[in-house]
Protein backbone atom coordinates (compact mmCIF):
# COMPACT_ATOMS: atom_id res chain seq x y z
CA UNK A 1 0.00 0.00 0.00
CA UNK A 2 1.48 3.38 -0.68
CA UNK A 3 2.09 6.26 1.64
CA UNK A 4 -0.24 8.67 1.44
CA UNK A 5 0.20 12.47 1.84
CA UNK A 6 -2.20 13.63 4.64
CA UNK A 7 -3.11 17.02 5.20
CA UNK A 8 -4.19 18.49 8.84
CA UNK A 9 -7.53 19.09 7.45
CA UNK A 10 -7.88 16.11 6.33
CA UNK A 11 -6.78 13.97 9.79
CA UNK A 12 -11.00 13.99 10.75
CA UNK A 13 -12.08 11.94 7.28
CA UNK A 14 -8.71 10.05 7.01
CA UNK A 15 -8.05 8.88 10.34
CA UNK A 16 -10.19 10.43 13.27
CA UNK A 17 -13.65 9.06 12.00
CA UNK A 18 -12.48 5.42 10.72
CA UNK A 19 -12.20 2.62 12.46
CA UNK A 20 -8.94 0.08 11.57
CA UNK A 21 -4.73 1.11 12.79
CA UNK A 22 -2.97 4.47 10.85
CA UNK A 23 0.51 5.57 11.64
CA UNK A 24 1.33 8.76 10.66
CA UNK A 25 4.93 10.11 9.82
CA UNK A 26 5.25 13.66 10.62
CA UNK A 27 8.88 14.82 9.13
CA UNK A 28 10.17 18.32 7.90
CA UNK A 29 11.51 18.35 4.57
CA UNK A 30 14.86 19.94 5.71
CA UNK A 31 14.93 17.14 8.78
CA UNK A 32 17.81 14.41 7.81
CA UNK A 33 16.80 11.46 10.15
CA UNK A 34 13.36 12.05 8.44
CA UNK A 35 14.76 11.51 5.01
CA UNK A 36 16.46 8.10 6.63
CA UNK A 37 13.10 7.07 8.19
CA UNK A 38 10.73 7.75 4.53
CA UNK A 39 12.24 5.20 2.54
CA UNK A 40 11.80 2.77 5.83
CA UNK A 41 7.94 3.59 6.10
CA UNK A 42 7.34 3.17 2.91
CA UNK A 43 9.21 -0.10 2.83
CA UNK A 44 7.34 -0.88 5.99
CA UNK A 45 3.82 0.16 4.39
CA UNK A 46 4.07 -2.76 1.80
CA UNK A 47 3.89 -5.41 4.14
CA UNK A 48 2.10 -4.45 7.35
CA UNK A 49 -0.90 -4.25 5.00
CA UNK A 50 -3.31 -3.94 8.32
CA UNK A 51 -2.05 -0.58 8.63
CA UNK A 52 -2.62 2.67 6.42
CA UNK A 53 0.35 4.48 6.39
CA UNK A 54 0.36 8.61 6.08
CA UNK A 55 3.11 10.98 5.61
CA UNK A 56 2.47 15.01 7.19
CA UNK A 57 5.03 17.58 6.22
CA UNK A 58 4.87 19.48 10.16
CA UNK A 59 5.93 22.90 8.44
CA UNK A 60 2.68 22.74 6.35
CA UNK A 61 0.35 21.44 8.96
CA UNK A 62 1.28 23.63 12.19
CA UNK A 63 -2.20 23.05 13.53
CA UNK A 64 -2.06 19.41 13.58
CA UNK A 65 1.90 19.33 15.09
CA UNK A 66 0.19 21.35 17.97
CA UNK A 67 -2.96 19.34 18.70
CA UNK A 68 -0.74 16.74 18.91
CA UNK A 69 2.21 17.78 20.60
CA UNK A 70 5.45 17.15 18.26
CA UNK A 71 8.24 19.09 19.42
CA UNK A 72 10.74 17.16 17.45
CA UNK A 73 11.27 14.75 13.72
CA UNK A 74 10.34 12.55 12.91
CA UNK A 75 7.28 11.89 14.92
CA UNK A 76 5.38 9.12 14.23
CA UNK A 77 1.87 8.62 15.77
CA UNK A 78 -0.10 5.46 16.08
CA UNK A 79 -4.08 5.39 15.80
CA UNK A 80 -6.41 2.75 16.68
CA UNK A 81 -10.00 3.23 15.24
CA UNK A 82 -9.57 7.18 15.42
CA UNK A 83 -7.31 7.37 19.06
CA UNK A 84 -3.91 8.30 19.51
CA UNK A 85 -2.07 5.00 21.22
CA UNK A 86 1.60 5.40 20.68
CA UNK A 87 4.06 7.94 19.69
CA UNK A 88 7.57 7.52 18.81
CA UNK A 89 10.35 10.66 17.99
CA UNK A 90 13.63 9.58 16.33
CA UNK A 91 14.97 7.02 13.58
CA UNK A 92 14.19 3.39 13.52
CA UNK A 93 15.48 1.14 11.63
CA UNK A 94 12.82 -1.12 9.77
CA UNK A 95 13.19 -3.90 12.52
CA UNK A 96 12.70 -1.72 15.27
CA UNK A 97 9.71 0.08 13.38
CA UNK A 98 8.08 -3.33 12.67
CA UNK A 99 8.41 -4.20 16.59
CA UNK A 100 7.10 -0.58 17.71
CA UNK A 101 3.69 -1.08 15.92
CA UNK A 102 3.36 -4.39 17.02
Amino acid sequence: MAVKELKGEDFEKEIGSKKGKAVVDCFATWCGPCKMLSPIIDETSEELKDYKFYKLDVDENEDFDKEFGIMAMPTLLVFEDGKLTKRQTGFLTKDELIEFLK
